[in-house]
């Protein structure tokens, strides 16, 4: 038998793992003088923290948000 956890938890796992990346502590560690493609290290690190999370919460909500069975609307011609 095939145990998927609830979609509450997972989205609880990625929030924890949210305040952990924009924790100050961690934060700090990007805090230097180093640049990448002329962008500070710490704005790189917040902004692809912030697009991993919303990478994987979209991933989980569109995975576990359908059955089977469900279908989708885009692409269809409306009438009339």
């Amino acid at each position: 038998m095939n145990q998927r956890r609830p979609i509450n938890e997972s989205l609880l796992a990625l929030f924890a793992l949210g305040v952990l990346l924009f924790n100050p502590p961690l934060l700090l560690l990007f805090s230097v003088d180093a640049t990448l493609f002329g962008f500070p290290a710490l704005y790189i690190y917040i902004f692809a923290s912030w697009a991993l999370l919303v990478v994987l919460v979209s991933r989980i909500v569109n995975r576990r948000g359908r059955s089977p069975g469900m279908r989708t609307r885009v692409g269809r011609a409306r009438d009339g």
